[in-house]
């Protein structure tokens, strides 16, 4: 009993994700021709000299003329090979020409719609309820990729990344699992013609570990993966049935539907939730029409409305359906209701501590609903309250202690304002004194008349009247 109580303990991994890259640089592949056809036996076959190719020949084929790249290989598969045309009728081709290889450098590793789901055997995975949001159509850091066996291809991996993360990359059906066979493969001659950019595949062979999921991780390539996505679908997003749509984390677009972004315990599981929900509720036919993405996700962290540099881990739900106009998201709505109901009944079971839902549907617009978020705007008031008065009273107890004294003010008072602008300013001396002559003038009384025999004159001092004199 002990000993099956121990593996009933173990964190269960999350399951495998395989993409598969879809495009190819085969020589037989007619999408990889200007002319949007293979060559036949009189055309001239034409490689750009700069261009840098790496070109996978499944069979023989018979050639007018070949012109190389300077750069380049061609990957013969057994058999085949090429020949010079003999001249001879070729019912399936015309008068010959010239046909060009096609431009694959534009090929963008975040670019979703370049990547599948496949399983382990390499069959796609089969349609169903379960879809991805944008950031996660492309591979994760923990997913395996695979380019299928008997393929070329050329991809840009520029990157915001320091390195692009990968559980494992098959190439040519072989598996590369650890970093070893992986640097070895790099140092080949074929890496170089295939993986083109400033960014770095690194294998690491160690897969999600955690039972509660883990973050996909192309959050700082999100930016670029956008534009790829937009670019392939015409640059702009297709305009929303709902008034304010919802805009998911790692979605580049936004959806009618419904979000519910769950706080989690060490006991939450992904893997058997999604199974729990898929089987519950995704399978009734009400709610037919109706996709869930489901993933872990690094939610920025707000205090009072600011956004802060830390997140926190959140399992987010978006939900979207088939239904048009008014009725458009009413579906993901009902769902998500369902779904809060389940968490309010059996969250601590499952491992869920709280969740938070948002609306966007046709008829109304975005709302959003908490399981906790009323206890928590009573908790936070009653928090802020108490430190308040904890803060204030620990001020009244240190200054009745005699711990903190208060600086005195004194404060002028009106009538001493009144007083100093009333008190007239001293009056200044405005004479001279002249140190060289000071001999005061002869007085005069102006309130008398003047005599009319008053001489006026004045003094010179530097002259002297005695020297005149004879």
């Amino acid at each position: 009993a002990g000993l099956n109580w121990f593996f009933c303990s173990l964190p269960a991994a999350t399951a495998a994700v395989y993409k598969q890259w879809i495009p190819n640089t085969n020589f037989e592949t007619a999408s990889n021709w200007e002319k949007g056809r293979a060559p036949c036996a009189s055309d001239m076959v034409y490689f750009e000299k700069d261009k840098v190719v790496s070109v996978f020949v499944r069979s023989p084929h018979a050639l007018t003329d070949m012109y190389l790249p300077l750069n380049g290989e061609l990957v013969l598969a057994a058999g085949a090979g090429f020949t010079a045309f003999d001249g001879s009728w070729d019912p399936g081709c015309d008068s010959g020409g010239t046909v060009r290889f096609a431009d694959a450098e534009h090929r963008e590793w975040f670019d979703p719609t370049l990547w599948q789901d496949v399983l382990a055997s390499g069959e796609l995975r089969p349609g169903g309820p379960i879809f991805s949001v944008d950031e996660e159509r492309v591979p994760c850091h923990y997913d395996d990729v695979v380019f299928q066996p008997e393929t070329s291809f050329r991809v840009n991996i520029d990157s915001s990344q320091p390195g692009i993360h990968l559980r494992s990359v098959s190439v040519m059906g072989q598996e590369l699992s650890t970093p070893a066979s992986w640097a070895g493969y790099l140092g080949g001659p074929s890496a170089p013609l295939q993986f083109h950019g400033n960014g770095t595949l690194q294998v690491t062979g160690t897969g999600c570990l955690d039972k509660s999921g883990c973050a996909c991780g192309n959050a700082l390539d999100g930016p670029r993966i956008c534009a790829a996505l937009l670019r392939a679908s015409g640059r702009q997003c297709p305009e929303p049935a709902c008034q304010s749509p919802l805009q998911p984390l790692g979605h580049c677009c936004g959806v009618c539907g419904a979000t519910i972004n769950l706080d989690f315990t060490p006991d939450f599981d992904l893997q058997k939730y999604q199974d729990r929900l898929v089987q519950e509720l995704l399978s009734q036919p009400k709610y037919a029409g109706v996709q869930m993405a489901i993933s872990k996700v690094h939610r920025a962290q707000t205090f009072l409305g600011v956004l802060s540099r830390s997140s926190t881990p959140v399992i987010q739900i978006v939900l979207i359906d088939d239904r048009a106009g008014v009725q458009a998201g009413t579906a993901a709505e009902q769902l998500a209701a369902d779904i809060m109901e389940n968490v309010a009944q059996h969250g601590e079971a499952l491992g869920i501590s709280s969740g938070r839902m948002e609306v966007a549907t046709g008829s109304t617009a975005s709302g959003q609903v908490g399981s906790d978020s009323v206890s928590r705007i009573t908790a936070g008031t009653v928090m802020g309250l108490l430190f308040s008065l904890l803060f204030l009273g620990g001020i009244v107890f240190i200054y009745r202690k005699g711990k903190l004294r208060l600086p005195a003010l004194r404060l002028p008072r009106a009538w001493d304002r009144v007083e100093e602008a009333a008190s007239p300013a001293p009056a200044g001396d405005k004479g001279f004194d002249n140190p060289v002559f000071n001999v005061e003038p002869p007085g005069v009384d102006l309130g008398e008349e003047t005599p009319k025999d008053l001489q006026v004159f004045y003094l010179n001092p530097l002259y002297d009247a005695s020297e005149t004199e004879t």
